[in-house]
């Protein structure tokens, strides 16, 4: 990992597994060396299919979304919500209703929304293990993108 990574020491993502932000989530930390794991539905269900074995994912006990939203939720220190529209709805609504209910930090981004936001987020809650939650990209093309964008700007910062 490069030496202007602001990554501390033990962080890691965890994320559902799901196209879109999730995906994108973990393809991030993979690419940088950054630690990733999480819980996926049982059978490794996503939108199009089987999600990819290189993601280093456990399985919930069921096929269930919802499942691996909540346990992923549980397990991590806070949650970052990426979509494209101004309001939380469907899976990612529920993951900041989860985390309200186990008591657990959680910041929505979005398109315009700037990334130090993620950075005071992420140093204020001492966050060591972020969930990255959001939109699928079948329901928000282009969501990855702005994933990667957010994650490069807001954990590359070089170092004075």
């Amino acid at each position: 990992m490069s030496e202007n990574y602001r990554v501390p020491s033990g962080f890691r993502i965890v994320s559902g597994g799901q196209t879109g932000a999730d995906q994108a989530a973990l393809d991030w930390a993979i690419a940088r060396g950054v630690g990733h794991g999480g819980w996926c539905p049982k059978g490794r269900r996503a939108e199009r299919g089987s999600i990819d074995p290189k993601y280093l994912l456990m399985e919930t006990p069921r096929a269930d979304y919802l499942e691996r939203t909540a346990w992923n939720v549980r397990d991590s220190d806070a949650t970052v919500i990426f979509t494209l529209a101004e309001e939380l709805a469907g899976g990612s609504k529920r993951s900041a209703s989860f985390a309200e209910s186990h008591g657990k930090p959680w910041l929505h981004m979005r398109p315009r929304i700037d990334p130090k936001f993620l950075v005071h987020f992420l140093d204020r809650h001492r966050v060591v293990t972020l969930n990255v939650a959001g939109t699928r990209e079948s329901l928000a093309p282009g969501i990855g993108t702005l994933v990667a964008q957010v994650l490069d700007q807001a954990m590359c910062v070089p170092r004075g």
